[in-house]
């Protein structure tokens, strides 16, 4: 009887383990469904994933909406006439009204760019609008999803202070919709800008905060202060022991700096590692191998093949 209880707690602590993996499904299913889309995160949860990961922005009047540019990105909005928008940007998300903001479709990538040829597999659906968070956790609710959680990032930018409302207001605006959703215990919030998750940890420390980072030749925000909300990278030496430094619980890099010895290091620290933007397979069963916490994809589909084929066990589908 003894001998049996034992292995019975060992593979419970086995399947806690595994079960810890977090598969993030990035903007819902960018390379399935339109991005940050309620057709997207409706099927992310259907195929299967832990987390939500999404971005939002805050609108003139006020409303916190999801959206991953900071001004309606012409490569996938067309006007009401079904129009695409010309130029690189359009309106920025802050002068626009919620009402005005969903008169716009981002239901498909324009045809015939780079970035629709990079996700060729991503299914259009025409008529659809800029959520709000508000309707993404009324979403999950409806579905009686209770164990998917939700990784929101902050798009603001230093450098582009009148893009966006203020770090204080996108913060305060952003924990007010949470909260008034019940959902503080299922939320995690990252950014690139350390500044809303210090406000984060001052105004609601019990939500943990993911700190992004970009590590690349023509793009490192772990060397510049204004995106590590004063940080240096010179004063500690890695970007782990900044995050460590800074308060966060997760260190989420991009893929092409992470290396066995960094996740290591960051695990050492008490950090979990979960890294950005992860799609093809082999890299996924590389960073798995190596330990990595979580991944964040855009195709959480093969994600999920990857973990099986290991004999890991899958997120719920809804």
């Amino acid at each position: 009887m003894f001998r049996q209880l034992v292995l019975s707690f060992a593979a419970l602590a086995v399947s806690a383990g595994a079960f810890a993996f977090d598969l993030q499904g990035h903007r819902g299913t960018r390379g399935l469904r339109p991005e940050n889309t309620l057709p997207a995160f409706e099927h992310a949860l259907s195929l299967g994933v832990d987390t939500l990961e999404t971005d939002i922005g805050v609108t003139a009047d006020g409303v916190v909406v999801i959206s991953h540019d900071p001004y309606l990105n012409p490569l996938i909005t067309r006007d009401a006439q079904g129009q695409w928008l010309p130029g690189t940007k359009g309106p920025l998300i802050r002068s626009l009204t919620l009402a005005q903001l969903q008169a716009y479709d981002v239901g498909r990538l324009q045809p015939g760019t780079p970035y629709a040829k990079t996700f060729e597999t991503q299914q259009a659906v025409d008529g659809t609008r800029v959520p709000t968070l508000a309707q993404l956790f009324d979403l999950v609710k409806a579905r009686n999803a209770t164990r998917v959680r939700f990784n929101i990032e902050t798009k603001i930018n230093p450098s582009q202070p009148d893009d966006t409302v203020s770090p204080e207001a996108m913060t305060q605006a952003l924990l007010k919709v949470i909260n008034d959703a019940g959902m503080a215990s299922r939320v995690t919030i990252q950014s690139f800008d350390w500044r809303t998750l210090q406000l984060v940890q001052k105004l609601q420390p019990s939500i943990p905060t993911v700190y992004l980072t970009v590590q690349a030749p023509n793009n490192d925000n772990t060397r510049d202060g204004s995106w590590t909300a004063g940080l240096k990278f010179a004063d500690h030496g890695s970007a782990p022991k900044m995050v460590k430094a800074a308060g966060g619980k997760v260190w989420s890099p991009n893929q092409g700096a992470v290396t066995e010895a960094l996740v290591k290091e960051a695990q050492s620290l008490g950090l979990q590692v979960v890294p950005w933007t992860v799609n093809d397979p082999a890299v996924m069963d590389r960073f798995i191998g190596w330990g990595a916490d979580g991944i964040i994809t855009d195709y959480p589909d093969r994600l999920r093949e990857v973990m099986a084929k290991r004999g890991m066990p899958l997120p719920a589908k809804f």
